[in-house]
C-alpha cells in the first residue's frame, strides 16, 4: 500500500468507537437503543460481558421509533437484554480476487472447507448499483453454452440475462452443471441459494465435477441459514461476477434460485412490519429483484451473461415471482415436466422458451430452420391427442403427416446425455439439415 494511501486510511479513522446496547428480540429482529449507523451498515453483537471475545455479525435493515432494527447473520442464541453492540460504519465487503477460482465460499465470502482466505485478494462492497444504461454495449455475440437445444433454438449472447424456469424435481441444477461444464465462458460464478445441505456437495461433485469446478467459484446458502444470509448470497455472486467483469472477462454467472431470493426478503420484509402485498410478498421483493437482476449484463469492459432458476410452484409460470422476473430478463427456457415424464432431458419445451436476442444473433439460415421446427412442432402437439388416440387419418393433412415424420427426428436431435458435448457450430449445423432436408445425421 502507498504511503500516501495509508495516511488517507488513518486520517479517516474514527477516533471513537459508536456502541449501543440490545434492547428486546422479536422474532428474527434484534431491537437495540445506538449506535449511529444507516440502513446496510454492519454492526457487531457481543453476547455478554463474560464472552467478550465472542462478537455475532448483524446488519442494520431499518429503524422504529429510535431504535436500530438489526438481522444477524446467525442464529440468536446468546444474544440478551444489554449486549453490547459495534458499529462498523460500513456495509457488508468480501474478499475476492483470482485465487478464489476453484472454491466454495460462504456468502460472507469465506471458504467453506474451513482453510484460510489466500493472500492479495481485494476487497468489493456485495450492494452494488447496476451500471449506467447508456454506457452498456449492445449484445451482439453468440455464446456457446453446449446444450444443443439452447444453442440451436435459444440462441444466447454474451451479457443476455435468462430465466430457467420449472417446477422442483424437473432437471434444473442438472442442467446448469451441463453449462458450467460446456460453456465457453471465462470463468463461471456458482450461487447455490436456499439449497438442501447434501445439494450442495451432490451439485459440486456430480453435476459441476472437477472440470467445471477448476474454473468455477461457488457461492453457497444452505436453506437452514438466516433469510439475510440466502440474500447475501446472492449478492455475493454477483459482486463476485462483478469483479471479474470488470477485469475484462466473459463471466457466466448461475443462480438457483432467485426464488428463495425472494422468500429470504419476504421473510425479512414481513419481521420489519412490511404488509403483505401479492401472495404474502412483500412490496420489498419486487423492489430488490430488478435492482440485482440488473446488475448482470454487458459494461464497457465485460460482459456477465447470467442463468437464473425461477421455482414455480405447482408448475404456474404466472406465479408472481415468475411472473416478475419474466419481465425483467432477456428470454426465459421453460422446462416440462411432462416431457421429463417422456424421458426426454434436458426437459425444455422450447415452445414454450424464448431468446429475444436470437433474431439479432442468428443468421437468416439458422433463423429459418428454427422457425421451421418450431413450426412442425407446434403442429404436432395440436394434433397429438387425435394422434394418440387414433381419430387422426393419414393423408387428412399434409403439415400433420410431415410433422409425425419429423417429431421423432426433432426430439431425438433436442435429447442431450448429461455427459454429452456439442458445440454451437454442431448444433447449428444439425438444425439447418434437420430444417432443410428432414436428415440431420
Amino acid at each position: 500500500m502507498k504511503a500516501a494511501d495509508l495516511i488517507h486510511k488513518i486520517a479517516n479513522i474514527s477516533s471513537y468507537q459508536q456502541y449501543g446496547r440490545v434492547k428486546r428480540v422479536i422474532g428474527l429482529m434484534i431491537e437495540s437503543q445506538g449506535p449511529d449507523c444507516s440502513v446496510g451498515d454492519i454492526c457487531y453483537i457481543y453476547p455478554s460481558q463474560k464472552q467478550s471475545n465472542k462478537k455475532i455479525l448483524a446488519e442494520v435493515v431499518g429503524f422504529r421509533d429510535e431504535m436500530v432494527i438489526l438481522m444477524p447473520y446467525t442464529h440468536l442464541s446468546e444474544i440478551a437484554p444489554g449486549s453490547l453492540v459495534e458499529s462498523e460504519g460500513k456495509p457488508l465487503e468480501i474478499k475476492v480476487g483470482s485465487a478464489l477460482i476453484g472454491k466454495i465460499v460462504d456468502p460472507l465470502g469465506m471458504p467453506m472447507d474451513g482453510s484460510v482466505l489466500p493472500r492479495g485478494l481485494s476487497s468489493i462492497a456485495t450492494d452494488q448499483e447496476p451500471p449506467n444504461p447508456l454506457k452498456r454495449p449492445p449484445i451482439s455475440e453468440r455464446l456457446e453454452v453446449g446444450i444443443r437445444a439452447i444453442d440451436s433454438l435459444l440462441t444466447v449472447g454474451k451479457g443476455q440475462r435468462i430465466g430457467i424456469f420449472a417446477g422442483s424435481g424437473v432437471g434444473k441444477s442438472t442442467l446448469l452443471g451441463m453449462i458450467a461444464r460446456n460453456t465457453k465462458a471465462d470463468l463461471n460464478v456458482i450461487g447455490l441459494i436456499g439449497e438442501r445441505g447434501r445439494e450442495v456437495s451432490e451439485f459440486v461433485e456430480r453435476d459441476l465435477g472437477p472440470e467445471g469446478l477448476s474454473r468455477s467459484i461457488v457461492v453457497a446458502a444452505t436453506s437452514d441459514q438466516p433469510a439475510l444470509m440466502r440474500i447475501k448470497g446472492a449478492y455475493t455472486a454477483t459482486s463476485i461476477a462483478e469483479y471479474f467483469r470488470d477485469k475484462g472477462f466473459n463471466v457466466m454467472l448461475l443462480m438457483d434460485s432467485v426464488t428463495r431470493v425472494a422468500m429470504a426478503q419476504r421473510e425479512i420484509g414481513l419481521a420489519t412490519g412490511e404488509p403483505p402485498a401479492t401472495k404474502g410478498y412483500t412490496p420489498s421483493v419486487f423492489a430488490i429483484l430488478p435492482k440485482l437482476l440488473e446488475r448482470t449484463g454487458t459494461s464497457e469492459k465485460g460482459t456477465i451473461t447470467a442463468f437464473y432458476t425461477v421455482l414455480v410452484d405447482g408448475d404456474d409460470l404466472n406465479e408472481p415471482i415468475a411472473d416478475t422476473v419474466r419481465g425483467i430478463l432477456d428470454g426465459h427456457i421453460v422446462l416440462d415436466r411432462n416431457l421429463a415424464n417422456k424421458g426426454q432431458f434436458p426437459a425444455i419445451h422450447v415452445l414454450k422458451s424464448i431468446s429475444r436476442l436470437m433474431n439479432t444473433l442468428a443468421d437468416e439460415d439458422h433463423k429459418h430452420a428454427a422457425a421451421k421446427i418450431r413450426e412442425m412442432m407446434s403442429t404436432y402437439l395440436n394434433a397429438e391427442d387425435l394422434i394418440n388416440i387414433g381419430a387422426y387419418k393419414k393423408g387428412s393433412s399434409e403439415d400433420i403427416d410431415k410433422a409425425i415424420a419429423y417429431y421423432p427426428k426433432i426430439v431425438s436431435f433436442l435429447k442431450q446425455d448429461v455427459n454429452e458435448k456439442s458445440t454451437m457450430e454442431e448444433s447449428i449445423r444439425s438444425l439447418i439439415q434437420l430444417g432443410e432436408k428432414g436428415d440431420w445425421q
